[in-house]
């Protein structure tokens, strides 16, 4: 038996779940599991699904669940649970993140493929080779920023790739880029509380006393660090902890922040509803 994946966006209106069911039922299909979510602020209906059919061919079960929803004009996917999203990472200089996900797929716990990982400086290269990855050098300066983002989409189509990670890329994508991007590029991202902008925000934080230190990963919009959020973490912290303490409380919080939001991307348990995002759990 085949294991697919199925995700399903429409308006809400009555109906939608037992169209699913009879069509799933179509294609020999038995459920084994399903979540779903009515967004009061867009309207939209969200549902996962899992099912196992004897029908292995995404698209031909596609073909047979397809056409009880057609009357709701949905934005349908299907694929095999096995088939895996495929994950280009984006890096600079600094490492935790990249090396966090380099771990975490290198020892099966995130549910991705990752073909190439991408960086304006060649100082990761043998962090990323020691996996055994391609290492893609782009350098990026005003004046070759356009070629440098020609670059990384050629590499997005012939890698075939699914999501980009900017996995502390310390470069500011173009409006277009962001555009082509969108809902398919996730970003990480300190957030305390009060927010911290610019230079040192663990230091300014410090300064002024914070007592949470947190993560938010997003997806990439052309409004910087405000793209719909998909997880965020925090952990407490008294005046007993030093600046290089907060840094590295950091270093944690967005490495597991970041991987969380990958492999919710990954598993199809993300959907965009204007402004934020439905996120089921796993």
């Amino acid at each position: 038996m085949a294991h697919h994946v199925l995700t399903l966006q429409c308006p809400d209106r009555p109906g939608i779940v037992a169209a699913l069911a009879t069509g799933i039922g179509r294609a020999g299909g038995n459920i084994l599991d399903s979540a779903q979510f009515s967004d009061p602020g867009t309207g939209l209906f969200c549902v996962r699904t899992e099912f196992e059919s004897p029908i292995e061919d995404p698209e031909e079960a596609l073909a047979l669940v397809g056409p009880e929803l057609a009357a709701y004009s949905p934005d349908l996917t299907l694929r095999p649970k096995d088939r895996r999203r495929r994950a280009l990472l984006m890096v600079s200089k600094i490492d935790h993140c990249l090396v966090d996900l380099l771990y975490r797929w290198d020892r099966g716990e995130l549910p991705v493929d990752i073909p190439v990982v991408v960086s304006n400086h060649d100082a990761l290269r043998g962090i990323v080779e020691y996996y055994g990855i391609p290492f893609e050098h782009v350098p990026v300066t005003p004046e070759t920023k356009p070629a440098a983002e020609a670059r990384l989409f050629e590499l997005v189509d012939e890698h075939e790739v699914d999501v980009v990670v900017l996995a502390r890329y310390m470069q500011v994508l173009s409006d277009d880029a962001c555009r082509r991007l969108e809902g398919r590029a996730i970003n990480i991202h300190h957030s305390f509380l009060p927010g911290f902008k610019g230079a040192r925000p663990y230091h300014q934080a410090h300064e002024r006393g914070v007592k949470l230190i947190g993560a938010t990963a997003h997806y990439v919009t052309a409004d910087l660090d405000e793209g719909p959020i998909i997880e965020q973490d925090v952990v407490r912290v008294s005046h007993t902890r030093s600046a290089e303490e907060m840094v590295r409380l950091g270093r944690d919080v967005e490495e597991l922040v970041l991987s969380r939001a990958v492999a919710a991307h990954a598993e199809d348990r993300v959907f965009l509803c204007g402004s934020r995002t439905v996120v089921f759990s796993q």
